[in-house]
């Protein structure tokens, strides 16, 4: 058996369709940030079990999400994501074979939407996620309250077919979630004690931007790539900026909705 998972803060808009697309689960549970919109609402229409639980990070949210299910498979999926018939399918066949106890996990790539586009190259595809768990053998890294990583005992297989990502429809939303992801990352890189030389505020970027664009072949994407790319350039220079002003002195707290659910 397999539960689909949602985390949800705010997601009317995404929501219903996301859990239409899942209708075929043996459970829908959507965990649900408190939303002050009518997402947990629109989740019961759906005849969705809906829990609400505040969340204090997304890796504690998603291993409170794993000792909830019932099934010995979890899905998650995020609430701006379909799942297609053939992706469900294809779930369907790889957790059919209860004999095989090798893997523990499965990754699932994207196809990511920015601005209607869907991008091909700059490593928004096939961006691999592993969000197919077997429940008992998988659990997140505390350590990691965003940009979740997975700690799975065993092997993980990969599926062909993609989730559908709706990311972004304006620059603005790209900018305002991307924007408030520096300061967590600024953290992560003061915790391992990354030290700051005079060039690297200004070279990581230009590394950034090559990696997307050239390496990861962002350039398929013409000018959605370009545009991305560069944006990304100029969040790793916000990074280390951020990273320069922690090695100085200490940012401030970050605001409760920053901390929890960047938008877009």
């Amino acid at each position: 058996q397999v539960v689909a998972v949602v985390l949800a803060h705010d997601e009317e808009r995404h929501i219903g369709e996301c859990l239409d697309s899942l209708a075929w689960a043996d459970e829908r549970l959507v965990v649900d940030d408190f939303s002050t919109d009518r997402t947990a609402e629109i989740a019961r229409d759906r005849e969705a079990m809906v829990v609400q639980h505040a969340l204090e990070n997304f890796s504690a949210q998603r291993n409170r999400a794993l000792s909830m299910a019932g099934a010995e498979w979890v899905l998650f999926v995020d609430a701006d994501e379909r799942v297609t018939p053939e992706l469900a399918a294809e779930v369907r066949q790889v957790v059919a074979y209860e004999d095989d106890r090798a893997r523990n996990g499965w990754w699932i790539p994207r196809h990511n939407y920015m601005l209607g586009h869907r991008m091909r190259g700059g490593g928004w595809y096939p961006d691999h996620q592993l969000r197919l768990l077997r429940r008992g053998k998988a659990r997140y890294d505390p350590a990691r309250p965003v940009h979740e990583v997975v700690i799975l005992e065993g092997e993980a297989g990969t599926l062909q077919n993609p989730f559908i990502h709706y990311n972004y429809d304006t620059v603005a939303q790209f900018r305002q979630k991307v924007g408030h992801y520096t300061g967590y990352e600024a953290q992560i890189l003061h915790q391992q004690g990354v030290r700051l030389r005079p060039w690297t505020t200004l070279l990581m970027p230009v590394r950034e931007f090559w990696r997307r664009f050239v390496t990861l072949r962002g350039y398929r994407d013409h000018v959605y790539g370009l545009l991305f790319c560069g944006l990304m350039g100029w969040y790793t220079f916000v990074t280390y900026r951020r990273l320069g002003q922690l090695r100085r002195t200490p940012l401030p707290p970050m605001r409760g909705d920053d901390r929890r659910w960047p938008s877009g």
